[in-house]
């Protein structure tokens, strides 16, 4: 492996806080932008090496997202406070996304809903099942977040459902949650327990818009989420 290069050393109009006050921050790599929040290298080591070597070894930024302090610090040049400042930073991008639904979106379509999730999921490393509540318009009033489960699992009563519901006087709910496998693809489970609360919200005259399960997208696969209703899941 090469020398490192220390950011001192670059041009001034390659170094990532220059870079960043000229043209932006959508102009950074990656690895720019972590060795910004790394701030300095260790030992003649650059911040930017520090930031090739945890790209390289988590390979994905999700990957580095959900990883805990301990594994952090196993990258060298990583001590307690970098591995803070990381975990800092990541954990204020989910409060951002967070308070987009602060903003009432409108969640008329899989899609939207999906869009309104998916970061949150991608930090679930177990399936976490949610209740969308929601006005006569289909906007949202706010997200229950009902049970966490295994891997594999997750034990989910219609009188959790929709107790929310009914207390925020919801017209509407859609249900969600992540399979942190990937494969967003309905199990057998998630159909029954789709069609049951279905049933239930019948009785109640709280209609159950849909049933979106987030996972991620592959080369193969280019949506990373799938709708129940869409599925055809919601007729009889």
């Amino acid at each position: 492996m090469g020398q490192s290069i220390l950011i001192h050393d670059l041009p001034a109009q390659e170094r990532p806080r220059e870079k960043l006050a000229a043209h932006g921050a959508d102009s950074l790599s990656s690895q720019e932008l972590i060795a910004i929040l790394l701030r300095t290298g260790t030992k003649g080591v650059s911040a930017l090496h520090i930031a090739e070597q945890l790209l390289a070894r988590f390979q994905t930024l999700d990957n580095l997202a959900k990883a805990p302090l301990e594994e952090l610090r196993k990258t060298k040049g990583i001590g307690r406070d970098k591995a803070i400042a990381l975990k800092a930073a990541f954990t204020l991008a989910l409060r951002m996304a967070r308070e987009l639904r602060n903003e009432a979106p409108l969640l008329d379509t899989p899609e939207r809903v999906a869009d309104l999730l998916r970061e949150e999921a991608r930090l679930e490393n177990v399936e976490r099942f949610l209740v969308l509540l929601l006005n006569t318009r289909r906007r949202l009033i706010s997200v229950d977040r009902l049970s966490q489960g295994t891997l594999d699992s997750l034990l989910v009563h219609p009188r959790d459902v929709f107790r929310s519901a009914i207390t925020a006087n919801a017209a509407a709910i859609v249900l969600a949650h992540n399979h942190p496998s990937g494969d967003p693809t309905p199990s057998e489970s998630d159909i029954k327990v789709t069609r049951d609360l279905i049933r239930a919200g019948q009785l109640i005259k709280i209609e159950v818009l849909d049933h979106v399960i987030i996972g991620r997208a592959t080369n193969e696969r280019q949506k990373d989420y799938v709708s129940l209703r869409e599925l055809g899941y919601f007729y009889a």
